[in-house]
């Protein structure tokens, strides 16, 4: 099963720099996979569902999309557990003028299919059919994969980021920021929950607030690592998304993005951590080249333990993406 959407990027999809959106990209990302997804999981007869995004694979923004193209997001549903389904995505960039068209992200998307009935009631999914059995074997693992850390996220879901008063230039507390949103009906699915992209495109400007403040300058999303969607966003609750400087390389920087639900009208449920991410930017030279990236100056230990672990994976990723890279004559 396949689908494809695609729209011409206007200006208002575009960035600072004149590129468009990180936001903008990873929201048409999870519509396609929404819909792929929910059409899937209502393939058979049964309950009525609707397919909510849990988590999304690291994804790499490969090239650069700018306005007046046209996105084309293709979505494939690659795998299925008894309770989820993987979406694979493309997004292609065409040049309308000269045909041109070139491939701009990659990216891997969970989905948990929730009764019409009562959201809260996880469906079971209809099994796909494998060209061959080692499809189904890779995809097993890869579901393990996420599943293990998935769980592993949750340790920090008590981390709050806190304002510190007059702080240093290059420390983390400089460039931390907040943004706090009503959510309304316009975010939401039919159902009264908050699409997965509309969360991401939140956290997407979140982060580019705290790289811009980091290194003043021009700024682009050069990836997201996984973004694990913890529970469910209501329709009137108040969400705060919160944006951390955690490393930074000679040319890059992490930024840790989390984003809490207040139910502020209901008085039985309290505040939760309901997704978190880590996005990685670079910054640019008013002309699009790389420019180098003030250092990041930790000060207390939580700030120098997750100094060390974004440092971790910063050469971790760089390990892999060296193993990938074609041998040199």
């Amino acid at each position: 099963m396949a689908f494809q959407l695609s729209r011409i990027m206007r200006p208002d999809d575009a960035n600072v720099a004149g590129n468009v959106h990180g936001g903008t990209i990873l929201k048409m990302i999870e519509e396609a996979g929404a819909i792929i997804s929910t059409r899937h999981c209502n393939s058979q007869n049964g309950e009525r569902c609707v397919a909510a995004l849990a988590r999304v694979e690291r994804t790499d923004f490969l090239s650069p999309m700018c306005i007046g193209e046209v996105a084309h997001v293709s979505a494939e549903i690659t795998y299925t557990s008894k309770h989820s389904v993987e979406v694979q995505v493309n997004v292609l960039s065409e040049n309308i003028l000269t045909g041109a068209k070139k491939l701009t992200n990659k990216a891997t998307l969970w989905y948990v299919p929730l009764s019409l009935k009562n959201v809260d009631k996880v469906l079971e999914v209809p099994p796909v059919v494998y060209s061959r059995q080692e499809q189904e074997e890779e995809g097993r693992k890869r579901y393990e994969a996420q599943k293990l850390e998935r769980m592993e996220t949750k340790w920090r879901n008590g981390d709050i980021v806190q304002p510190v008063l007059n702080p240093e230039p290059n420390t983390v507390s400089y460039s931390q920021s907040s943004l706090i949103h009503l959510v309304g009906p316009s975010d939401c699915t039919l159902h009264g929950f908050v699409h997965g992209g509309v969360t991401m495109k939140l956290m997407d400007e979140v982060a580019g607030i705290v790289a811009a403040r980091h290194c003043k300058t021009n700024i682009v999303t050069a990836s997201v690592d996984a973004i694990n969607f913890h529970d469910k966003i209501r329709k009137g609750f108040v969400i705060t998304i919160s944006g951390r400087m955690t490393f930074t390389s000679n040319k890059s920087m992490e930024i840790e993005v989390l984003v809490d639900a207040d139910p502020v009208v209901d008085s039985s449920q309290k505040r939760y951590r309901a997704a978190s991410a880590f996005f990685t930017y670079v910054s640019l030279s008013p002309e699009g080249r790389s420019l180098p990236v003030p250092q990041l100056v930790p000060e207390t230990e939580d700030e120098k333990k997750r100094f060390e672990e974004g440092k971790g994976r910063y050469l971790q990723m760089k390990a892999k993406r060296q193993g990938h890279a074609e041998p040199q004559p």
